[in-house]
C-alpha cells in the first residue's frame, strides 16, 4: 500500500511530497529546509531513496541536492534543465522502482520550463497519483512567462498541449498533486480550491482543457501578473547547485547596532504584527509581519545581497523567520535582536508611531487634505479603485516613493498586510502616515467615490434620477451593433482628436463604457485629464447585457462627421451635433419585453418612436472628422 505525505510551503504558497511505501519513498520539490523532509520520513519509518525535481524552480531555494547527500538518494533532474551539478538525467517515459510494485514514471510536460517534467506514481502498473509540479495545477496552470520572454508564447503553447497529454494519458481517479497553486506567484492563475483533485475533475474545470489552444493562450498571457523581483535569482541559484542551510542564530545586535546599520542603509525588518509595529516602533525600521507572506514580500523588496537585521518579539518568531527567508535565499541575517522597541531605541529615543483606520474612517476625511496610496498590483485595481487615488504597488514603492505628494499618506491595499508594509516603507521616508487595515470591499461600502463600478451600479447612477451620464466610447459600428439605452456615444477616437463633448453632459459625472474595459479607462484618463469627473465600467458592455440591462441596436444615432471643437465651445452650432432637448437623456428600461398593448410611454419606454428606441436627439452623440478604427496588435478589436 502506497502513501503519499504533503510537506507544505505554506509562506510560498507551495508543497513537497514523500511518497512510498513500507520501506522505501521518493521526495518530489522539496523546500531548502530539508530537516522537515528527514523528520517526514523519520515517522514514516522509510528511507529516501529518491529525490526528484520537477523542474529547475524560479520561486524558491530546492533542498533537493542537499536532501541526496545527506540520505544518499539518487537525485533525478530533468535531462534538459542546465545544471552544475551531477544528477541522474531523466527524459520522457523513465522510470524507476521506489518499492516492490511501486513505480515512478517520467512524462514531458514542457511549458512552466521547457525541460518541465511530471512523474506520475503507479501501484501494480495503475498510476495513482501525479506530480504535476507548475504544468497542471488546481483550475490553471504554472505560468509560462518565468524563463525568457521571447519563449514565453511558445511555453504557453506547450502548457495547453501538457495538460491535454495527462488527461489523455492519465484514469479519472488519478489524484493530481501539484508543487505550485497555493498562492504561489509561479501560478499563471487563481487555484480553485485548496486541498485536492484528480484527473476527472480537472477535465471538467481547468482552463486548460475546456478551452482551445487558442483561446487558452491568448487569455493566459492576457492575465499574468507581476513576477517578484527576487525570481530573477533563483533558477541560477538552483543551477549553480544551493548551499547547505545555516539556521543557527545570527549574531545579536543592541540599540547603538541597530542604529548603526539604519544609518549605513541597511534594512532593519521588525517582524512583530502590524498593530504592534504602528504602536510604536525604531524610526527608519519597516514591518513584514512575521505571520504573514514575509519570504515573498521581502525578499521582493529588498535589494538582493543587501544586509537584513530581523527584530522579533521572540525567539520563536525569529527562528521562524529566519527558516523562511532561506527558503528565498537570504541566508543569513546581519543580526538580530529580540524583545521590544524599549531594548532597540538609544536612551532618550522615543519609538515613532503612526495610525491604523477603516475605509469608513478615510470617507470621513476631507479629501483634499489627504493622498490616498493604492499599493495593489495592476490586476486588483483594474477591478475598481478609489477615485483620485495614487497608485503604486508595493513592490515598486522602495523605488517611487519620491512620487508620493506632501500630505497625510492613508495608505490601503486589499485586506491590510501590504498596506502595513508600505505605511512601514512611507513613513521610513518621513510621511506622516494611516495604515488602512481593512478589506477593499468596505471602501465601496463606505461611501468612497469608485473609479470603476459594477454593470448594475452604473445603471442606477446614469437612470431618469441618476446623477451621471454613461458615455458609450466605442466606434460607430459597435454602437450601432447595440448600445445601453440612454447612454451618449463620444467615441474615444473623437475624444481622442480633441473633440468636446455635448453640452448637455458637460459639468454632469460621466461613466465611460466600451466593450470590455480597457478604452473606457483609456477615456477616463483623458477626460480627467480635462477637469471631468469619470468613473468608467468593469467589464464594458460584455458586463452590462451580461446582467440583463436595457441594451438598443441600430445605427443613425450619431450625429454626422464635423470639425473637432475645443473644450468650452458649444458643441451644438460647432460640431454639426443635435440640439439638446429639456430631457436629452431618455429612461434606461429594460427593453427585452415591452407590453405589446401599450404605447411606448406607457410600457416605461421613451416616447418618440413606434419602436420605444431613444431618437437621435435624445442621444447627442460627438464626432470627430476622421474617426479611426480602434484594433489590436493582432487586428482584433481591443476595449
Amino acid at each position: 500500500m502506497y502513501f503519499v505525505d504533503r510537506i507544505d510551503v505554506p509562506g510560498l504558497g507551495n508543497r513537497g511530497y514523500l511518497a512510498g511505501g513500507p520501506d522505501r519513498a521518493v521526495v518530489v520539490d522539496p523546500p531548502r529546509d530539508i530537516d522537515r523532509v528527514i523528520e517526514a520520513a523519520a515517522r514514516r519509518g522509510v528511507r529516501v531513496t529518491h529525490v526528484v525535481e520537477t523542474h529547475v524552480h524560479n520561486d524558491y531555494v530546492t533542498g533537493g541536492l542537499e536532501l541526496a547527500r545527506i540520505t544518499g538518494a539518487a537525485y533525478l533532474v530533468p535531462a534538459g534543465a542546465r545544471v552544475a551539478y551531477d544528477r541522474v538525467p531523466v527524459t520522457d517515459r523513465d522510470s524507476v522502482e521506489v518499492e516492490e510494485g511501486l513505480v515512478l514514471r517520467a512524462l514531458a510536460t514542457p511549458g512552466h520550463t521547457p525541460h518541465h517534467t511530471a512523474y506520475v506514481l503507479e501501484e501494480a502498473g495503475l498510476a495513482v497519483a501525479v506530480f504535476t509540479g507548475g504544468s497542471l495545477l488546481i483550475g490553471t496552470v504554472g505560468r509560462p512567462d518565468l524563463v525568457e520572454p521571447r519563449l514565453t508564447g511558445e511555453l504557453a503553447r506547450a502548457q495547453h498541449a501538457s495538460a491535454h497529454r495527462l488527461a489523455a494519458e492519465l484514469p479519472d481517479e488519478t489524484a493530481v498533486l501539484p508543487t505550485h497553486g497555493f498562492g504561489s506567484f509561479c501560478s499563471a492563475g487563481t487555484a480553485a480550491g485548496d486541498d485536492a483533485t484528480t484527473i476527472g475533475r480537472e477535465r471538467g474545470a481547468n482552463e486548460a482543457l475546456v478551452k482551445d489552444a487558442d483561446t487558452f493562450v491568448a487569455d493566459l498571457l492576457a492575465g499574468l501578473d507581476d513576477v517578484p523581483a527576487y525570481y530573477a535569482h533563483m533558477g541560477p541559484l538552483n543551477s549553480a547547485g544551493p548551499a547547505p542551510v545555516d539556521l543557527t542564530p545570527p549574531a545579536p545586535a543592541d540599540a547603538e547596532e541597530i542604529t548603526a546599520r539604519l544609518a549605513a542603509g541597511e534594512w532593519v525588518v521588525d517582524l512583530r504584527s502590524r498593530v504592534a509595529f504602528a504602536e510604536g516602533h525604531v524610526a527608519g525600521t519597516v514591518n513584514f509581519e512575521a505571520e504573514g507572506q514575509l519570504a515573498t514580500y521581502l525578499a521582493w523588496l529588498l535589494p538582493w545581497g543587501k544586509p537584513v537585521t530581523l527584530l522579533a518579539e521572540s525567539a520563536a518568531q525569529l527562528a521562524d523567520a529566519q527558516r523562511e527567508l532561506t527558503r528565498v535565499g537570504i541566508d543569513r541575517p546581519a543580526a538580530a535582536s529580540t524583545g521590544s522597541p524599549a531594548g532597540w531605541l538609544r536612551p532618550g529615543e522615543r519609538p515613532r508611531t503612526f495610525s491604523r483606520a477603516t475605509f469608513a474612517d478615510l470617507a470621513g476625511q476631507e479629501r483634499k487634505e489627504v493622498v490616498i496610496l493604492d499599493v495593489r498590483r495592476d490586476s486588483e485595481r483594474a477591478g475598481g479603485h478609489i477615485a483620485g487615488s495614487l497608485h503604486i504597488p508595493l513592490h515598486q514603492l522602495r523605488d517611487r516613493l519620491a512620487e508620493i505628494p506632501d500630505g497625510t499618506v492613508w495608505v490601503h491595499c486589499a485586506g491590510g498586510m501590504r498596506a502595513a508594509i508600505a505605511a512601514s516603507l512611507v513613513d521610513a521616508a518621513g510621511h506622516v502616515v494611516v495604515a488602512v487595515d481593512d478589506g477593499f470591499a468596505a471602501a465601496r461600502e463606505a461611501g468612497l467615490p469608485m473609479a470603476r463600478v459594477t454593470a448594475a451600479e452604473a445603471h442606477e447612477l446614469t437612470g431618469a434620477d441618476g446623477p451621471a451620464v454613461l458615455l458609450d466610447v466605442r466606434e460607430v459600428e459597435e454602437w450601432a451593433a447595440g448600445h445601453a439605452v440612454g447612454a451618449v456615444h463620444a467615441p474615444l477616437s473623437a475624444l481622442t482628436a480633441g473633440t468636446s463633448l455635448p453640452g448637455a453632459v458637460q459639468g454632469r459625472p460621466l461613466i465611460a463604457i466600451c466593450r470590455s474595459g480597457k478604452r473606457s479607462r483609456q477615456a477616463a484618463a483623458l477626460l480627467t485629464a480635462r477637469g471631468a469627473e469619470v468613473s468608467d465600467v468593469i467589464g464594458g458592455m460584455g458586463a452590462w447585457a451580461g446582467a440583463g440591462l436595457p441594451v438598443a441596436t441600430g445605427g443613425g444615432l450619431q450625429a454626422e462627421a464635423g470639425p473637432s471643437v475645443p473644450d468650452g465651445s458649444d458643441p451644438q452650432t460647432e460640431a454639426g451635433l443635435p440640439a439638446p432637448t429639456e430631457n436629452a437623456l431618455p429612461t434606461t428600461t429594460n427593453l427585452s419585453a415591452p407590453s405589446a398593448s401599450r404605447p411606448p410611454a406607457e410600457a416605461g419606454l421613451p416616447a418618440g418612436t413606434e419602436s420605444g428606441l431613444p431618437t437621435p436627439t435624445d442621444l447627442p452623440t460627438v464626432t470627430a472628422s476622421q474617426p479611426q478604427a480602434v484594433s489590436s496588435s493582432d487586428g482584433g478589436p481591443v476595449a
